[in-house]
């Protein structure tokens, strides 16, 4: 039976994340996870796709504080549950969202390491953003990520993976929330719903990967992989795909070392056949 091995968040999309053993969800996804999110002078999202220099902003928590750091910068540290600022219209993807500004000193700590006038915003308690209606119901949500509450990559995946590009890449760079041992290399590919410690999660759709798995989280500089060895192995329809989409059906808490019941499969995902 396969074992959720490891859990990460990412309180603010396209910076570094953080490992955690523990960890709460709510209606959302993972506590905290991309609440907060840059955006440009038009108010579109930001992303390490424009500025691999994002990869080099860490974060944490502490307290009740939301702390980043970067290279040449001191700490900025913002509140963890913030509940005033500007409220702004934002754009992710298609998705136009209701944000919250975080204020002008976040906003110039962020502007001046990458070098472009950005500000740093928040989702709102009461703030509502849909997942994609075809892959969805009514009643699920997320924050700031690409589309869906949570990433599933499992370590055999990364491994096969590895062994193709005759390299020894992290799970890092491929941004996963859940990343599951015990089980074969693209086992996801087939899963539609399991269940870790009583949240039952849907597997609608896999995920489709951009340029940011090419950048090294540790230097912010890319290269041709995974991408050329992916296009190989994992193309389907001209996109390549690593890691599954998930929703989930309940809130609760999740921590590293809980089984995973696989309650239902189907036809291998993406249908590699087609490529």
């Amino acid at each position: 039976m396969p074992i959720l091995s490891q859990i990460y968040i990412y309180p603010v999309k396209s910076l570094a994340g953080i490992p955690v053993d523990n960890w709460p969800v709510d209606k959302r996804g993972l506590l905290y996870d991309r609440k907060w999110m840059l955006v440009d002078s038009n108010r579109h999202f930001l992303s390490q796709r424009r500025l691999p220099e994002m990869a080099l902003i860490g974060t944490r928590i502490e307290a009740d504080q939301l702390i980043l750091s970067a290279p040449g910068q001191t700490d900025l540290n913002l509140p963890l549950h913030p509940t005033d600022g500007e409220e702004l219209e934002v754009i992710v993807w298609h998705d136009h969202c209701q944000a919250k500004s975080c204020g002008n000193a976040a906003d110039a700590w962020l502007s001046r390491f990458l070098g472009i006038e950005c500000r740093l915003v928040y989702q709102a308690e009461h703030d509502v953003r849909k997942v994609d209606p075809n892959y969805a119901t009514d009643k699920d949500q997320t924050s700031f990520s690409d589309g869906y509450p949570f990433l599933i990559v499992s370590e055999n995946s990364l491994n096969a993976l590895n062994q193709a590009m005759q390299l020894q890449f992290s799970i890092s760079r491929f941004r996963p929330n859940l990343v599951l041992s015990d089980c074969d290399s693209y086992a996801e590919d087939t899963w539609r719903r399991i269940t870790i410690n009583a949240i039952g999660f849907r597997l609608p759709k896999p995920c489709s990967r951009c340029s940011v798995p090419t950048i090294d989280p540790l230097t912010a500089l890319s290269g041709k992989e995974p991408l050329t060895t992916l296009n190989k192995l994992r193309k389907s329809q001209n996109k390549v795909y690593f890691g599954q989409n998930a929703l989930h059906d309940s809130s609760g808490s999740l921590s590293v070392g809980q089984t995973v019941r696989i309650d239902e499969i189907g036809d291998a995902q993406p249908p590699l056949s087609a490529a």
